[in-house]
């Protein structure tokens, strides 16, 4: 089985390592592919888009010519797991908490709406125990992490937390085979990192 890591800025190594510990946890033989050209997407069987900074993310897949592909790719199917800034870029909606609408790139795969730094800025990190359904209990890491405040009929809106502006908003969410988070997961465990490689076998 082979996983991807979209490695054009954001924490590319940690999911590497998380990938290569859950399949070694679910006794699959793995290779990790850094992901930075449009013909290695059809190479991979999972992908992890991974926390860094959403916008430089997306201006470097549009000057890659990654824009179009990885849509293609995700929309056709690929497990995707986006993290902080991934889950960012992979929304239909995506506004800052203190600037608004930004016009970033995003890829528009996943039903769901995304506050960008809704729990402040780097010094305001933090740690929390999650429930997250059938994903599991987790323990997040939150870095200037966005917030999921809304999402589609058929996504599934997990570990919902009061946040002191917007209301109730949610710490991660599944549509059909892609999940998102706005905590960072392959910073303590393999959980979700397992449960895509789950979806790829299947």
């Amino acid at each position: 089985m082979r996983a991807g890591v979209l490695a054009l800025q954001g924490d590319v190594e940690e999911h590497a390592y998380a990938f290569r510990r859950a399949a070694e946890e679910l006794g699959l033989s793995m290779e990790v592919v850094q992901v930075k050209r449009p013909e290695q997407l059809s190479q991979i069987d999972v992908l992890a888009i991974p926390g860094g900074e959403s916008t430089t993310i997306g201006a470097l897949a549009r000057r890659a010519g990654l824009l179009e592909p990885l849509r293609k790719a995700i929309r056709g199917g690929l497990p995707t797991l986006g993290t902080c800034a991934g889950a960012v870029f992979m929304a239909k909606e995506a506004v800052d908490a203190v600037v608004g609408a930004t016009g970033q790139p995003l890829l528009g795969v996943m039903g769901i709406s995304v506050v960008r730094n809704a729990f402040g800025r780097q010094r305001e990190s933090f740690e929390a125990e999650l429930e997250l359904g059938e994903l599991g209990k987790l323990r997040g890491v939150f870095i200037r992490a966005p917030a999921i405040v809304k999402g589609e009929a058929d996504v599934k809106l997990l570990g919902p937390v009061e946040h002191p502006q917007l209301g109730r908003v949610y710490t991660a969410a599944i549509q059909r085979h892609m999940v998102a988070t706005v905590f960072h997961p392959e910073l303590s465990n393999t959980a979700l990192h397992r449960y895509l490689l789950k979806q790829a076998k299947k």
